[in-house]
């Protein structure tokens, strides 16, 4: 929405407002903006979590397997978790055998990964960013 459509939800003129989503910008309570996109729509059908037990759990590797995911686009989100799973990973494909090609070529071949326990989505019935502000 626009700075003017914002200011005018919130009952401030439109300078404050700028001024107010500004400093929450540098604070960094807003991260950023982003479209929300069509996944299927785009050519990627599939969605997978993947979840991944890494060998050593030395801070040293964690950062390692990070870094590395992170250079992975196939994957969206990646999570540390505590318990059984050490990361819980949001991964796009094309199709099922895509992602069986990244989950062989790349995922389970990568340094210190001990194994990887694949869930299919089949529909996703709520997905809502952000934080339940005011809601």
């Amino acid at each position: 929405m626009t700075n003017i459509e914002l200011a005018h939800r919130v009952g401030i003129s439109a300078p404050p407002c700028l001024r107010r989503v500004r400093a929450l910008e540098e604070a960094g309570y807003i991260r950023g903006y982003h479209a929300d996109l069509a996944a299927e729509g785009l050519g990627f059908a599939v969605t997978v979590f993947a979840q991944v037990g890494l060998a050593s759990q030395a801070e040293a590797d964690l950062q390692a397997f990070e870094r590395l995911v992170a250079t992975w686009p196939e994957v969206r989100e990646a999570h540390m978790l505590a318990g059984e799973t050490d990361f819980l990973l949001k991964i796009v494909a094309a199709d099922w055998d895509s992602y069986q090609r990244f989950l062989s070529a790349r995922l389970t071949s990568a340094p210190n990964v001990a194994h990887v326990k694949s869930a299919l989505v089949l529909r996703a019935s709520k997905s809502a960013p952000g934080v339940p502000l005011g809601e």
